[in-house]
């Protein structure tokens, strides 16, 4: 499938890209190329391939979450360089 520079002008128009005469030729050759591969892939019998959406046998592994009751809150007050009562002091965030 050949891209004629009309297309390419108005893909880039979609895209909101100012291309040049020079950019839109070299694009309608590429995007010509790459159409023209995947008329090509359509050729490929795939009719004893099994369906598949991940191809490197990777699977996320998750770990349990496990409650630790921790009772360190007046420790970590201490560790503060500024508190006030039993809470942090921290500067302004906003």
């Amino acid at each position: 499938m050949k891209l004629t520079k009309a297309e390419v002008e108005k893909i880039a128009k979609l895209s909101r890209l100012e291309l040049t005469e020079e950019e839109k030729d070299q694009y309608a050759g590429q995007l010509s190329d790459v159409l023209a591969y995947f008329e090509k892939l359509k050729e490929v019998n795939t009719e004893n391939v099994e369906i598949t959406s991940q191809v490197t046998g990777l699977e996320n592994v998750y770990r349990n979450d496990k409650i630790n009751q921790c009772d360190c809150q007046k420790e970590l007050v201490k560790q503060a360089a500024e508190t006030e009562e039993d809470l942090i002091k921290t500067r302004s965030v906003f």
